[in-house]
């Protein structure tokens, strides 16, 4: 609604994962380096965690504008599957065949095997990339290890990234899955933007979409780092119903007034939430005093030796 008022050529604060749009952080190209790392590594797994929101399936489709033409890549964003289930969407993902209403385990792992064992010998390298990778189960992940025992006497014929929130890397540290974690070579923690970057990140994607004057002023930045935490998508979405906002009201840039309104109603739940927990901290400080007060009483009501 806002984008022919303010010259935009599309809107700059989408939540979709557009690649061009993505502002490279010092953290994100380090994150970007650790997949390609993986997508030219030898074999086993990479792993890149973060906060919801900080970024990590936009770096992935980054990734994927940067995969060289000798890789054959399969993208699952929906792991909640079974360890079957998974192993079929795996070949369904490679184009590899597999009979008909087969459920067999060793069955689609032969499949597998025979694929990956032809794609070597022609020169080409396999890439799996799992997203949202802590809605794996344990069982799940260990048949992702058991893949990556797939082997030439050269190299490892899979590579397996995994893109997940911080759970992830908290599930991995458990005794039943330290073989796996044992076989992760790099691993990368995506943080929040700090608010220089935050500042940066507006301005990326404003200029991006064709902004020809900035339309929040700098005297913003820190209020929209403290309001958003650095979240990207926050951000984004804050950002997008403060323009929402100015547009409505005629104005030509975002004022500290329409930030606050767009705060108040972009950041409802969580300022709902914030407030729930403080007045339950009250209710418990004021137990704690009332059972003070009463061993107080008690002690002094004790006969004394």
């Amino acid at each position: 609604m806002y984008q022919s008022y303010f010259g935009l050529a599309e809107a700059p604060f989408s939540i979709a994962p557009a690649p061009r749009y993505l502002y490279m952080s010092q953290r994100h190209q380090e994150a970007l380096a650790h997949l390609l790392y993986g997508v030219n590594g030898d074999g086993g797994f990479v792993l890149l965690t973060g906060e919801v929101g900080t970024g990590k399936t936009t770096i992935c489709r980054c990734l994927l504008e940067q995969i060289p033409e000798t890789c054959d890549v399969a993208y699952i964003f929906n792991p909640k599957l079974t360890v079957e289930e998974l192993l079929s969407t795996i070949c369904i993902e490679f184009g590899i065949s597999y009979p008909a209403g087969n459920s067999s385990i060793k069955v689609f792992v032969d499949c597998i095997n025979a694929h990956l064992l032809d794609a070597h010998a022609k020169g080409r390298h396999a890439v799996l990339i799992i997203d949202e990778a802590q809605n794996l189960s344990p069982d799940v992940l260990e048949q992702m290890r058991l893949l990556t025992n797939l082997e030439t006497s050269e190299r490892k014929l899979l590579q397996i990234i995994l893109l997940g929130q911080p759970e992830l890397a908290a599930m991995l540290e458990r005794p039943e899955l330290r073989q796996l974690a044992q076989r992760i070579v790099a691993r990368y923690h995506l943080g929040p933007l700090t608010k220089p970057e935050v500042a940066a990140y507006v301005r990326h994607r404003l200029e991006v979409a064709g902004a020809q004057h900035p339309l929040f002023p700098p005297a913003l930045m820190g209020r929209l780092h403290r309001l958003s935490n650095g979240v990207p998508r926050i951000l984004n979405v804050l950002c997008d119903r403060a323009l929402l906002g100015a547009f409505v009201q005629g104005k030509e840039r975002v004022d500290r007034t329409t930030l606050a309104q767009a705060a108040r109603e972009v950041l409802h739940q969580s300022a709902t939430q914030r407030s729930n927990l403080r007045r339950s901290l009250a209710v418990g400080l004021m137990l704690l005093v009332g059972v003070a007060f009463a061993l107080v009483a008690i002690y002094r009501q004790a006969p004394s030796g």
